[in-house]
């Protein structure tokens, strides 16, 4: 059953914000569904920035660098994204670790996109360490984000190959093209009122799910 209300979100970002600009296409013809009230970024340089701006949506910077410990940092992020009062605060490529005070405030309404199949390959340069390990599948998760790193309960889950030729870039563009249909897909699953978080297990359409739900090129957006 969908709800009556808007979702309003807050995407944070640190960088390029292709997952971003995928959120904002999906939704621009349905702005009563979701509205993205603002991006904030702890970068100045994200490219990420110009996308909110021509799509028309506020825009902030809180630079980490700026602040002398990660607590007073997290402590400025939260009071700038509460200013706009979100339902879901959506990371897109932020790169910082949350505090566990950060990650506790908006538990249940945080969600991020990881570029693995969690639990394997937490942290960084996931695309090289794959190819590394001799990995034959790749690809990224959606989870609910908790205080334990990329270790929050996986919403769902979409593989690619690794190609013999690959390297960090092209394996890397390949998951982007499955994270860009992913993203949209599960935040219009919680605009709808489909998708929830109780005590740490994830119900789509009251259903407890067992396992991640396994991207397609054809699954249906009513599971």
């Amino acid at each position: 059953m969908e709800q009556a209300t808007t979702l309003n979100i807050v995407v944070l970002i640190s960088g390029n914000g292709s997952n971003l600009q995928a959120i904002i296409d999906a939704f621009k013809e349905k702005p009563g569904m979701v509205n993205i009230r603002a991006v904030i970024s702890n970068e100045a340089s994200a490219f990420g920035l110009k996308r909110a701006e021509r799509a028309g949506i506020p825009h902030h910077v809180i630079d980490h660098t700026l602040f002398s410990d990660r607590q007073s940092h997290d402590l400025a992020l939260q009071n700038a994204i509460d200013l706009y009062k979100p339902d879901l605060v959506v990371l897109a490529g932020f790169m910082r670790i949350l505090t566990p005070e950060f990650v506790q405030h908006y538990h249940g309404r945080m969600i991020n996109i990881h570029p693995s199949l969690l639990p394997a390959l937490r942290g960084l340069h996931t695309h090289q360490r794959a190819i590394q390990e001799g990995r034959a599948v790749h690809g990224a998760s959606i989870h609910y984000v908790t205080e334990e790193l990329d270790g929050g309960p996986v919403i769902m889950q979409g593989e690619v190959p690794v190609l013999p030729d690959d390297d960090p870039d092209t394996l890397s563009a390949r998951v982007q093209v499955i994270e860009h249909k992913m993203y949209p897909m599960v935040i219009r699953w919680i605009a709808e009122g489909r998708l929830k978080l109780d005590n740490n297990r994830i119900s789509l359409d009251e259903k407890i799910l067992e396992k991640p739900v396994q991207y397609t090129s054809d699954l249906p957006i009513c599971h």
